[in-house]
């Protein structure tokens, strides 16, 4: 079975990063069985500059598999594609 990453870059407090953890959250918590398995980590633009200066004003921002695939607000259908595309 493959894996999939899926990356939420933000920061603390951030109300829009707290929406996109939430909706990352239900489309993982929605997949098919047989679905690749997804590992997601959260990354601060607090914690590291280049970071910072390439995202600080899309935030959040969504990366697949280290490629963005959204930013400010998640579109829940389409991340849920995403993640059972064959090819990433």
């Amino acid at each position: 079975m493959s894996t999939v990453t899926v990356t939420l870059i933000g920061k603390p407090g951030c109300h829009l990063c707290d929406d996109a953890r939430e909706a990352i959250r239900a489309v993982i918590g929605g997949l098919p069985a047989g679905a690749p398995e997804v590992r997601v980590e959260e990354l601060s633009i607090l914690d590291d500059a280049e970071l910072h200066e390439r995202y600080v004003e899309d935030i959040p921002v969504v990366l697949v598999d280290g490629r963005q695939h959204t930013y400010w607000r998640v579109d829940q259908a389409r991340l849920r594609t995403a993640l059972l595309e064959e090819d990433r």
